[in-house]
């Protein structure tokens, strides 16, 4: 619900080459590229009409707490080589549990190169997509696997243009199904690669021309001067919540590829507490009713700010 209501803020413009399949029900899996974190699930789970679980690294199930905390937001763990060969056995539980899910006509996203960079650019898949839709279809499950490109204008701002490009969906039919499991494995990431290369933006580290031409939207002249005040105002009211917020987040993300999901993470947490605080400061100086426009009030304003902001990294 809460990133249903940010996303008008968080994204300036949310651009989908084919938004009828976000009305796709399950069994599916979702094959993605992973450049940013936990947000790519939290865009794909509010985008799509079905609840959609997702699969992340293991390395963040260590205790119960996170445990529960993942589980509520359909999250399950997938562990790799780097993060204990004693732990890849819990990857049999997890693909159960997947199959499980599909079985009820459910929706899972994968991140098939296994893990987060901040780049534009399409790594090499890891086999895990391919295990998991073959296990499926041996099972005889009518499963679909849904290639998607995630593009971000941004790894750093807010209100950055997303551009989210689904390709051609594979089925068994597509997959000679006769064979070592290596042999089909290896047919079925040649098959998903060649669909998310067309999906997946390719910009070369320092190409900013060719970023701001593939990433950045133009902004007329009259919706610069329409919401110049209303931005300025937004960027003072904000600005209380937002450097704080920013600081404890770089310390925190020091050298990884996840500040934008922690600064987002945070401010879903902290930006109702900040209204509220507001308000109840308002009203207690005003004694006024007046104290609840804050509402409507500070999120317009902040939408108008990430309308105007700078768009690139």
């Amino acid at each position: 619900m809460l990133s249903q209501l940010a996303l008008p803020i968080w994204c300036r413009r949310l651009t989908i080459n084919k938004p009828e399949l976000l009305k796709e029900t399950g069994p599916l899996l979702i094959a993605s590229n992973h450049p940013n974190s936990f947000l790519d699930s939290v865009l794909l789970d509010t985008i799509f009409k079905q609840p959609v679980w997702s699969l992340a690294r293991g390395d963040v199930f260590k205790k119960p707490f996170y445990i529960k905390l993942l589980n509520a937001l359909k999250i399950l763990p997938v562990y790799r080589t780097s993060e204990g060969v004693e732990n890849l056995s819990e990857n049999y539980k997890t693909f159960e549990e997947c199959i499980a899910i599909f079985r009820k006509d459910g929706i899972i996203t994968i991140y098939s190169e296994g893990k987060c960079i901040n780049e534009w650019h399409l790594r090499s898949l890891k086999k895990g997509t391919a295990r998991l839709a073959v296990k499926a279809w041996d099972e005889h499950i009518p499963l679909k696997v849904l290639p998607v490109g995630i593009n971000y204008s941004s790894f750093s701002r807010f209100g950055k243009n997303v551009f989210l490009n689904f390709g051609e969906s594979i089925t068994a039919t597509d997959i000679i199904n006769e064979g070592a499991d290596g042999q089909r494995h290896l047919a079925f990431n040649s098959k998903l690669k060649s669909e998310l290369e067309k999906l997946v933006f390719e910009i070369p580290a320092g190409n900013e021309l060719l970023k701001k031409e593939k990433l950045a939207v133009k902004i007329s002249l009259a919706k610069r001067i329409l919401l110049a005040l209303p931005a300025l105002l937004g960027w003072l009211l904000h600005l209380p919540l937002f450097l704080p917020v920013r600081q404890l987040s770089k310390q925190k993300t020091k050298n990884t590829d996840h500040y934008d999901s922690v600064i987002t993470g945070i401010l879903l947490i902290t930006y109702p507490l900040y209204l509220v605080f507001i308000t109840v400061i308002i009203l207690l100086i005003t004694y006024s009713w007046w104290c609840t426009l804050v509402f409507p009030v500070f999120p317009f304003t902040a939408w108008a700010f990430v309308q105007l902001k700078s768009q690139l990294d």
